[in-house]
């Protein structure tokens, strides 16, 4: 399919599409990184696209662009945070009517009772760990809307997620990225930011495996 040969385009030769973003778009360049990252934590239905990948390059061709980290920071890390919390009442508005239906195989009240309840224990940790997690991150906040996890709880460990998410990518791809062992291999650097992200549910898998 075309669709996913672009999508693999765009992650493995970041570099090159942000440049041409940066060179063509100028100052607008914010608001696109804006509404990707945007969608890519507060639309359930868009997991893949680029997130960790995306801000290390976003942060390594700033540091040699007139565009200003500190503004690139702000707008990202402003919608990591609005992402995640559309998501959370997304799930909260559409979840309840999910399990209301009769028709919904699968689904009950039960297990919307146990998503409440694990989230209300271990939801702080999971709602910041999922940040640094490709497509997991995507559908965290919406199971804890759907799971109905306290807001307050929500939102603060959102923040502190979604400014530590965006920072650490950033600001590693603002100072490092341009390194020239890194400059020369940024696919490959790409690659392993990749492999790095999915590794911990990878793990995770193959432990309740056994």
């Amino acid at each position: 399919m075309e669709w996913i040969k672009d999508i693999v385009d765009i992650f493995l030769h970041l570099d090159v599409h942000l440049s041409w973003v940066i060179d063509s778009y100028g100052v607008w360049t914010y608001l696109i990184l804006f509404v990707i990252i945007f969608c890519e934590t507060g639309l359930v239905v868009l997991p893949l696209l680029p997130g960790d990948s995306l801000l290390f390059a976003a942060g390594a061709l700033t540091a040699a662009s007139s565009l200003d980290i500190t503004w690139l920071f702000i707008a990202l890390a402003a919608a990591a945070v609005i992402g995640d919390t559309v998501n959370y009442w997304l799930g909260a508005y559409v979840g309840p009517k999910i399990f209301s239906q009769e028709k919904v195989r699968f689904l009950n009240k039960k297990h919307l009772e146990r998503t409440h309840q694990f989230y209300e224990k271990y939801g702080g940790k999971t709602i910041i760990y999922a940040r640094f997690v490709p497509i997991v991150r995507t559908f965290a906040p919406f199971v804890a809307g759907v799971g109905r996890m306290t807001y307050w709880k929500f939102i603060s460990y959102n923040v502190i997620g979604g400014v530590v998410w965006v920072a650490v990518c950033l600001f590693a791809g603002y100072f490092f990225g341009n390194i020239p062992v890194v400059k020369n291999n940024f696919t490959l650097v790409i690659l392993a930011i990749i492999f790095i992200s999915i590794l911990p549910p990878a793990i995770e898998f193959l432990r309740h495996r056994e």
